[in-house]
C-alpha cells in the first residue's frame, strides 16, 4: 500500500525517532526490562494515571464477581504489562534472527509446521501480551510469508515507525482494507514460491452493521472482527488461534491451536465463536497480559434475540 509523502519534517522527526529507539533497543536487557519498564510504568500509573476509568470500568464489568481489592490488583499488574509491552516494541527496532528466537520461542513448532506446511493458514491473536512478537515466525519458518493485517494510524510518522517495525524477515505489513484483495491477487500470483499467512488481531471493537453477531464475552455482549471467519470459508484455509505465554520480562513462547481445518462443515458465526471462547479462557486465566485501557464496548446492544 502507497503512503502519502512526508514532510521534511515529518521525515525528520521519523529518522530521530527510529534512531532513539534503536539507541534503546540495543542497550543492556537490565537496563531495558528493570530501568526503563520501571520508570515507565511509575509514569503510567501513578503520574498520568493513563486511562485509569476506562481500566477500571472495564474490570468491573468484565469480573463482577470479583472484588476490588482483587480487581486493583488485577489494575496495577495490567500497567506492568502495558510498560513491558512499550519496551517490547522499542526492542523491536534493533531484532536480529537470533535475538528475535532469544525473545520469542514456539511451544509446539514442529507439531504445528506438520499440519500447516504447503498451506496457506490464518493466525488469530489479539491484544494479549506482545501481539506484536507474532511478527518473528519468519525466523522459524522461512517457506511462509506472514501478512500482519493492521489498522493504520491517524499520525504518519508514527505508522511509518509501526511499518518499519512490522516488515521484518518474512513478514510484512497489510492494511486490513487491503489485506482481503493482497491475498487474493498474491494467493495466485505466488510470493517467491511462499505460502501465505494471515495474521490477525481480531478482538478490536468493530464498526457496528446492522448484521453484526453479537457474543456473550466477559459477560458483556460484544461484537468482533469476522474477515478472519469470512476468508477461511471462502478459501478454505485452516485457522489457527495464536496463544502468547509470558515466560519472564521481555521473553514470550508462541502456541498455535487449531479451531478451523478448512474442510469442516461449520455453523454461522462457529470460527468466531471458537475463538472468542479461546481468547476468554485465556484472559480469565491471566487477566493482566490482555489490553484493558481499549474503550472495547462502545457498541451497546438494542435487540438480543437471534445471537447467542
Amino acid at each position: 500500500m502507497k503512503h502519502p509523502e512526508l514532510t521534511f519534517l515529518q521525515r525528520l522527526g521519523l529518522e530521530a525517532l527510529w534512531l532513539v529507539a534503536c539507541g534503546v533497543a540495543m542497550l543492556p536487557y537490565w537496563v531495558k526490562y528493570y530501568l526503563i519498564e520501571n520508570l515507565l510504568f511509575a509514569l503510567l500509573y501513578y503520574c498520568l494515571r493513563y486511562r485509569r476509568r476506562v481500566v477500571t470500568e472495564n474490570l468491573r464489568r468484565s469480573f463482577p464477581e470479583r472484588d476490588e481489592a482483587e480487581l486493583r490488583r488485577i489494575r496495577r499488574r495490567f500497567y506492568r504489562t502495558l510498560a513491558e509491552v512499550m519496551v517490547d516494541t522499542i526492542n523491536m527496532a534493533h531484532m536480529s534472527a537470533e535475538k528475535a528466537r532469544r525473545t520469542v520461542g514456539i511451544g509446539n513448532l514442529e507439531e504445528h509446521l506438520r499440519e500447516v506446511r504447503g498451506r496457506d493458514w490464518i493466525a488469530m491473536t489479539a491484544h494479549y501480551g506482545c501481539w506484536e512478537y507474532g511478527s518473528y515466525w519468519g525466523v522459524y519458518e522461512r517457506s511462509q510469508l506472514l501478512i500482519s493485517v493492521y489498522h493504520p494510524l491517524r499520525n504518519p510518522v508514527v505508522e511509518r515507525f509501526y511499518q518499519r517495525l512490522r516488515n521484518y524477515e518474512n513478514a510484512t505489513a497489510v492494511s486490513m482494507h487491503e489485506s482481503l484483495r493482497f491475498y487474493l491477487r498474491h494467493r495466485e500470483q505466488g510470493i517467491d514460491g511462499k505460502n501465505l499467512v494471515m495474521g490477525l488481531i481480531c478482538d478490536q471493537n468493530p464498526p457496528l452493521r446492522p448484521d453484526s453477531h453479537w457474543f456473550r464475552f466477559l459477560n458483556q455482549d460484544t461484537v468482533f472482527f469476522d474477515g478472519g471467519e469470512k476468508l477461511a470459508l471462502r478459501c478454505h484455509l485452516p485457522v489457527y488461534f495464536v496463544r502468547m505465554e509470558r515466560v519472564r520480562r521481555g521473553r514470550y513462547r508462541m502456541w498455535f491451536e487449531r479451531i478451523y481445518d478448512g474442510e469442516e462443515t461449520v455453523a454461522p458465526n462457529e470460527i468466531t465463536e471458537r475463538y472468542v471462547r479461546r481468547l476468554e479462557q485465556l484472559i480469565v486465566e491471566r487477566p493482566e497480559l490482555w489490553m484493558w485501557s481499549h474503550r472495547r464496548w462502545k457498541h451497546k446492544r438494542k435487540d438480543k434475540d437471534g445471537d447467542r
